[in-house]
Parts: C-alpha cells; sequence; structure tokens
C-alpha cells in the first residue's frame, strides 16, 4: 500500500471525519496546539538564548537546562499529541501540504539538532557551565535551534492556507511532484 493510499484511506476512517466534521473538536484541538506551543517555544528560546550568550549570562547553563527542561518536554509532549491529532482530523491534506512537509522535514533536524547536543556537547558542560560565553558547538546548537523552530512555527502557520492544493490544479510539475498530488487532467 503505498502512502497515499493509506492517508485515503486514514481520512475516510469514521474517527477522521468525526474529528475534522466536529463543530468543536477541531477548534479547541488546534488552540489546545498552539498553547503548548508557546510553552515549548518559550522555554526553547530561553535555552537557547543562554546557549548564545545573550540572556542570563550569570547563571550556569546546567541550572537553566535544570529549570527549563521540566516544562520544555512538556509542552512539546502536549504539542505532539495535539499536533498529532490535528494530522489525524485532515491526514490527506495534510499529507498532501508542502508546508506540513517542510515543517516535518524541519522538525527531524531539530531534533537531530538536540540529539547532536545532548550526546556530545552537553555532556562536557562541567567545563564551561559558568562561562557567560558557552564554548562555539554550544552556541552553534543555540542558533540553530532557534532558526529551526522559527521555520517550524512559520511553516505550520503556512499549512492553513491552500495555495498548493492538490484541488488546485494546473500546478507546477514540481509542486505536484513534492505534494504527491495526481492531476485528474
Amino acid at each position: 500500500m503505498s502512502f497515499l493510499a493509506f492517508f485515503e484511506q486514514l481520512s475516510e476512517s469514521p474517527w477522521s471525519v468525526a474529528l475534522h466534521e466536529s463543530q468543536i473538536a477541531y477548534s479547541i484541538i488546534e488552540s489546545f496546539h498552539v498553547w503548548s506551543l508557546c510553552l515549548f517555544f518559550g522555554m526553547t528560546v530561553m535555552f537557547d538564548l543562554r546557549l548564545l550568550g545573550w540572556t542570563m549570562r550569570k547563571v550556569p547553563v546546567s541550572e537553566v537546562i535544570r529549570r527549563l527542561q521540566p516544562w520544555t518536554i512538556a509542552g512539546f509532549v502536549l504539542m505532539v499529541i495535539s499536533g498529532t491529532l490535528l494530522f489525524y482530523a485532515i491526514p490527506l491534506r495534510s499529507y498532501q501540504n508542502l508546508f506540513f512537509r517542510t515543517k516535518m522535514l524541519l522538525m527531524l533536524v531539530a531534533g537531530l539538532n538536540v540529539f547532536i547536543f545532548h550526546s556530545r556537547v552537553f555532556p562536557g558542560v562541567a567545563k564551561w557551565d559558568a562561562d557567560a560565553r558557552p564554548p562555539k558547538a554550544a552556541r552553534i546548537a543555540g542558533a540553530l535551534s532557534l532558526a529551526l523552530w522559527i521555520g517550524i512555527i512559520f511553516s505550520g502557520r503556512m499549512i492553513a492556507y491552500n495555495w498548493f492544493d492538490c484541488d488546485r490544479q494546473p500546478q507546477p510539475w514540481i509542486i505536484n511532484f513534492l505534494t504527491s498530488c495526481v492531476p485528474t487532467e
């Protein structure tokens, strides 16, 4: 079964249809997604600005992460749950949306950035914990994180617009290719 066929089938499931056609559920979930994004992004910005050495310069990095990480994780978990429900409400449209695909790609890179930071840079924090300006690798991780999450938020916001939806044909071949659209004409 192809991805396209899977998401077509998923979009016709009773739960997906009920969620999409609900008078209030989709709006509540979308609002919750934005609120949890604000929590997550706010904590991430604070930590990334510390990694860049732009704020909280007298607070050890380990202390900043100790205090912010539980809130960051909570925001991320709630954001993923609500985002999954939003996807489930319109799986085919999401799958074929160029901005959704961009968002997922950026989230993958952001996750890789977090993994590399926590596995390679943060274990040596004892050497630079109290430095006002962390080492270059930490600053790069912070800057990359900020840029990626700004891109993710921008892409996520753009999902709502139908500029490249499959039902808006004709589209350039590259758009149809990138979105897995199969024009009927």
